[in-house]
């Protein structure tokens, strides 16, 4: 049975499923969620698909879970793939993927939305500006712990990096520069060059020039 991923490639979360579902070879298929037309604000979604009113949603058969580090997890158990070889690492990725949703995704999403995403007259440069700050932060963490490895953890992918690189392919300027982070920038590129990778705008549907 195919695997069906409710999302939107304007979605860095939506893509950390979305990856790791491709990477890791099981049948899967996106469902477009129309986001900036309100979809996840409607009770119907809220009602048939996420009573959180979020994506990305998987649905694989009577099974159904929200969240993208949930997600993830599910995809490592089906396929067996992106988790640790031992306890030690596994507990490891999941620190770096909390890590994540807390101190690197969460910032680089409200920012991106708020530089690109919202009309001129309502982003408020100040907020921006502390959420830059928050950001660089998180970047030098990243940044120093690839100083000496190749990957977040271990010796290849792991759910540490699916998590970590959801929001640093996109285009859209939200204080993030790869030149800046030479590390970062080449554990970007060994991921890039994983079989079966695709950029978030090929991989899902979903792109602001379809609102251009």
């Amino acid at each position: 049975m195919t695997i069906k991923l409710h999302c939107f490639g304007e979605s860095g979360n939506s893509y950390k499923a979305a990856l790791a579902l491709e990477l890791s070879g099981l049948e899967w298929e996106p469902v477009f969620v129309d986001f900036f037309n309100g979809a996840t604000r409607t009770p119907e979604y809220r009602a048939e698909v996420n009573e959180m009113g979020e994506a990305p949603v998987m649905i694989d058969g009577d099974f159904r879970t929200s969240q993208s580090g949930a997600i993830q997890a599910y995809v490592t158990e089906k396929s067996g793939k992106f988790g640790g070889k031992d306890r030690d690492e596994n507990y490891e990725i999941f620190r770096w993927v909390l890590w994540d949703n807390h101190k690197l995704s969460s910032m680089a999403g409200v920012t991106r939305f708020l530089m690109n995403f919202l009309p001129p007259e309502h982003r408020n440069a100040d907020v921006i500006a502390f959420n830059q700050g928050r950001l660089k932060g998180a970047y030098q963490v990243l940044e120093s712990h690839l100083s000496e490895r190749d990957w977040i953890v271990g010796d290849g992918v792991t759910n540490a990096d699916i998590s970590c690189c959801g929001y640093l392919y996109y285009p859209e300027p939200f204080g993030f520069d790869r030149a800046d982070w030479p590390n970062i920038d080449a554990w970007l590129t060994r991921l890039s060059e994983q079989p079966g990778w695709k950029h978030p705008y090929d991989l899902m549907p979903g792109n602001p020039s379809d609102r251009a």
